[in-house]
């Protein structure tokens, strides 16, 4: 059995609501609570709701609550079809009911009413909350229904934004983003004005501030930035909360008076500014203190905050925390992974005649960093080596393999002059004994200048499971070498690999790029192709660095899972 605030059906267990929250709206409700899911079966009920329904938990958690509960006034099961709560969660909308009539465990009837607001678990539909309670005796008066079906609304209200603010947070690993969207969702439902402060050490951002005003939310520019570093001796009560003071019902008398320190002097001016005559501010907290703070004001909306309202903002306050440290730890990890892959890749050598450019660009998704890359390197005879290759994955253990892989390709060539196709089936050989990498795509060439009075360079090449090269001539026009295309690195029993003899004609420029520029699991390859041929012929001319960027921009596909390297190399 789940305990309260908790769905087991699938297995996992996901908190529904915070631990303050929990209390108030499971324990301290003198109604019954149960959630559904999506199969209409209840997943956890509250200690009222099975004393209304006159049954052990145990013996209404997993039960079908159509077949267990649900009677028309003469006692019979109506059809599934016609049942209100199946419908409305069907339909995902918030239902209210003015009279039911339910079955108790004993076999008596229960005219009851109740409310369902969905919820969200994870991001995603789940299921429903139901609220109901008993219409018999005196509660049945018709104003004691209506107050009641107006706290249940209310209550419904607050489990729905819990739910919301819970996506909304997830929805984004940009700190900043995740939080203005908070504040978006908060004015109007709790407040008309929305703060919210970041601590950076002793000093504090103030990353938004957002009014809804005629309708729209307006943010407040004028308002953000950075703001006095914090004050450890001053006893105002937003300096309080950020030194991991609780939650706390904040007015303009708390800012009344001469100022004790530079940030009460901000704060001060804010209340004054903004009109707010009632605030929340309740600290964003992360397991190792607390990263800022939330700060709800009401200056247009005429009551003042209570104490009932203190828990839920600062329930919400809490996932906020919990979100701002899961996007700056994702946000550090991906600076020391992505400085990392940086490292692996060496920087491109200076060969007189030929321009080089190339550009790895992180997976937006993941660990930020993968197995692409793209190297050069020139030979003794001045012969320049290009290559650009992808070993599976985008996670740290790709970046470490290719990282091998890499090096072994380097030491093969370095070796011994043979042609790319033979080494790189050396490489293959190889690889599944010196090193950890499975499978690896590549193109190897050997880019040599033109002979004593010649100007025609000469790219020899072996593809071995790669996308293909991509020539871009003089007269702007881009062609696709598609020749001498062999199996991938880590493949069994491989067939001998080709190479291709490709003449480069003056000021031709070579492309080789990895399949994150083009491939998308929502369009076939051939359209991310065909996408990278026309750019290219449309930002021909441009300097090759700005031709990087601007390809990656124009080409990468929207919802591209994968990291890209680049390599741009134009013959003179």
């Amino acid at each position: 059995m789940a305990g309260p605030g908790q769905l087991s059906g699938d297995g996992e267990h996901r908190p529904l609501v915070g631990p303050e929250l929990l209390d108030a709206m499971f324990y301290g409700l003198d109604v019954g609570v149960y959630v559904v899911g999506l199969d209409g079966r209840i997943r956890v009920v509250n200690p009222r709701g099975a004393e209304l329904i006159k049954r052990a938990p145990e013996d209404i958690v997993g039960a079908d609550a159509h077949d267990l509960l649900h009677r028309d006034s003469d006692g019979g099961v109506g059809p599934r079809e016609e049942c209100p709560l199946l419908g409305a969660l069907a339909d995902r909308q918030p239902t209210r009911t003015q009279e039911t009539w339910s079955e108790r465990g004993d076999g008596t009837l229960m005219p009851v009413g109740w409310l369902m607001a969905p919820y969200e678990a994870a991001g995603e539909y789940a299921g429903g909350v139901v609220t109901f309670f008993d219409f018999s005796g005196r509660e049945a008066d018709s104003l004691r229904r209506e107050a009641h079906l107006a706290a249940l609304e209310n209550l419904a209200d607050r489990l729905s934004l819990v739910a919301e603010v819970t996506t909304v947070l997830t929805s984004t690993l940009d700190v900043q983003e995740a939080l203005r969207r908070l504040n978006r969702l908060v004015a109007p439902r709790l407040a008309d004005w929305a703060v919210v402060d970041l601590l950076e050490g002793e000093e504090v951002l103030r990353v938004s501030v957002v009014h809804h005003e005629g309708g729209r939310h307006v943010s407040k520019p004028e308002l953000e930035g950075p703001i006095p570093p914090l004050s450890w001796a001053s006893r105002s009560p937003l300096q309080r909360v950020l030194r991991g003071a609780p939650a706390a019902l904040v007015g303009p008398e708390n800012y009344a008076g001469q100022p004790d320190s530079a940030i009460q002097k901000v704060q001060q001016d804010l209340f004054r500014v903004t009109g707010i005559h009632s605030a929340i501010m309740a600290p964003l907290r992360a397991s190792h203190g607390v990263l800022g703070a939330l700060t709800l004001g009401r200056a247009d909306q005429p009551n003042a905050f209570g104490r009932d309202e203190l828990a839920l903002v600062d329930d919400i306050a809490r996932r906020a925390g919990l979100a701002v440290d899961n996007a700056q730890l994702y946000d550090r990890q991906r600076r020391v992974s992505e400085t990392m892959q940086r490292h692996l890749l060496t920087p491109l050598p200076r060969v007189e005649g030929l321009e080089m450019a190339a550009r790895y660009q992180p997976a937006p998704l993941g660990s930020q960093v993968g197995g692409d890359w793209y190297d050069a390197f020139v030979l003794p005879e001045e012969v320049t080596m290009l290559v650009i290759g992808d070993v599976v994955g985008h996670d740290l253990e790709a970046a470490a393999h290719m990282s091998q892989v890499r090096n072994m390709l380097r030491a093969f060539v370095w070796d011994r002059r043979e042609p790319p196709s033979v080494i790189v089936d050396r490489l293959d050989e190889a690889l599944v004994h010196i090193s950890d990498a499975r499978m690896a795509s590549l193109i190897l060439g050997r880019l040599e200048p033109p002979d004593a009075g010649e100007e025609t360079w000469r790219l020899q090449w072996t593809n071995a499971g790669h996308p293909p090269l991509l020539l871009l001539g003089a007269d702007g026009s881009a062609a696709f070498l598609e020749d001498g295309q062999g199996t991938l690195l880590g493949t069994d029993m491989a067939p001998p690999r080709s190479d291709v003899l490709t003449p480069l004609s003056p000021r031709t420029t070579i492309i080789g790029y990895t399949d994150g520029l083009v491939e998308s699991p929502d369009e076939p390859l051939d359209t991310g192709l065909e996408r990278l041929r026309q750019h290219t012929e449309e930002l021909a001319g441009l300097p090759l660095g700005d031709f990087c960027d601007r390809l990656i921009e124009r080409v990468r596909p929207p919802g591209a899972e994968d990291d890209i390297a680049l390599l741009v190399v134009q013959v003179p």
